[in-house]
């Protein structure tokens, strides 16, 4: 494989709480953050964000309600890097409906019911 190839291959990372991020490192993946306040989540995943480094962001329900409005707003938009929040592991679940993902990362609308 060519060097420029290799330049264009990105690749996933995850950043939540040590619980959801050690199933992924177990699974394989390399780029796993654990956050433990809000401030380091934010931070964290605008770096990850911006950074250009990743095509899939696997991020926990921590550190969604932790980004603001705006910020959340402008990554749940994105496609390129894709950003996937995971429920959290206790208390309530904030589900996004298949509808919802496929409307949200694709643009079209699937009729339920």
């Amino acid at each position: 494989m060519s060097s420029k190839k290799k330049e264009n291959i990105k690749s996933i990372a995850v950043i939540g709480e040590r619980e959801i991020v050690m199933g992924y490192r177990l699974l394989g993946v390399e780029d796993t953050f654990t956050v433990t306040d809000k401030n380091e989540a934010v931070k964290k995943m605008e770096n990850l964000f911006s950074s250009h480094k990743y095509n899939l962001i696997v991020a926990s329900q921590f550190v969604q309600d932790s980004l603001s409005q705006l910020t959340r707003s402008k990554i749940e938009s994105s496609i390129d890097p894709l950003v996937i929040f995971m429920p959290a592991l206790e208390g309530t679940i904030h589900e996004e409906s298949i509808a919802a993902l496929a409307k949200r990362v694709l643009g079209i609308s699937i009729k339920t019911g």
